[in-house]
């Protein structure tokens, strides 16, 4: 129902007033969601029910954070103590975007750059318009993944990180060895080979891993397991590696 909504509005309704109404149009939808089951902890919203979408999962109906999202939001309140660090976002949900923004960060910046997302800057991560070691804190989720050259960006993720910086990252995996031919070079190719229009590889966790440490990286594999009624619609079984500069 949700999604045969999205695509009525979408007919219906001018791009440019969805983006300007966006949160406006997800507050009417979420009503129909209320509840005391479910909670989002990027929202804070309470919710009979996540609204799940396939290959997506369990999305918030008031502020459309998918499960990563927030499992990446439990992790950084967890992992890391923001308010002395600087941080660079790449390719920002809107929902963990604004969230962070309300936390007393001492510097927080977005990064996109094929504009799909609403961002500060666009940088090329193989060639990041940053000083070297100035940064405390990169989030680079699902970015890899669409990156032919990924060692250049890698080598420039770790340039500049502070020493024990950390990289949070997160592509998709699969088991076994890294997957990726750049001959194929059609949105058509590139779907069947990789799972997206957009992709030009598919990971395994030890070949990221590797790729990762090859940098000099040190890297964390965090694994994470979840029951499929978890209270803040996680996903059953997520990693995330968490790349540290030596």
């Amino acid at each position: 129902m949700y999604q045969q909504l999205k695509c009525i509005a979408k007919r219906i309704l001018p791009a440019s007033f969805m983006k300007k109404n966006e949160r406006l149009l997800r507050s009417l939808v979420a009503i129909r969601y209320k509840g005391s089951a479910y909670t989002c902890n990027l929202c804070n919203a309470q919710l009979s029910r996540f609204i799940f979408i396939e290959e997506r999962g369990k999305l918030c109906p008031k502020c459309g954070s998918l499960p990563r999202t927030r499992r990446l939001w439990d992790l950084l309140q967890n992992e890391v103590a923001l308010n002395d660090k600087s941080v660079l976002h790449f390719s920002p949900p809107l929902s963990l975007k604004e969230r962070l923004r309300k936390c007393e960060i001492k510097s927080y910046s977005t990064t996109d750059y094929e504009g799909e997302f609403n961002a500060d800057y666009s940088y090329d991560i193989t060639a990041i318009d940053k000083e070297d070691a100035c940064l405390d804190i990169i989030i680079c989720y699902h970015v890899l993944e669409h990156i032919e050259d990924d060692e250049a960006a890698i080598k420039e993720l770790y340039r500049v990180l502070t020493k024990n910086g950390k990289c949070f990252i997160q592509t998709p995996f699969k088991e076994g060895a890294i997957y990726e031919d750049f001959s194929f070079k059609t949105k058509k190719e590139r779907l069947h080979y990789f799972g997206q229009e957009d992709h030009v590889r598919i990971y395994s966790i030890t070949s990221l891993k590797s790729r990762l440490e090859k940098a000099g990286f040190r890297v964390e594999v965090c694994n994470f397991t979840s029951d499929e009624n978890n209270v803040f619609g996680f996903q059953t079984v997520e990693d995330v590696l968490i790349a540290i500069k030596k």
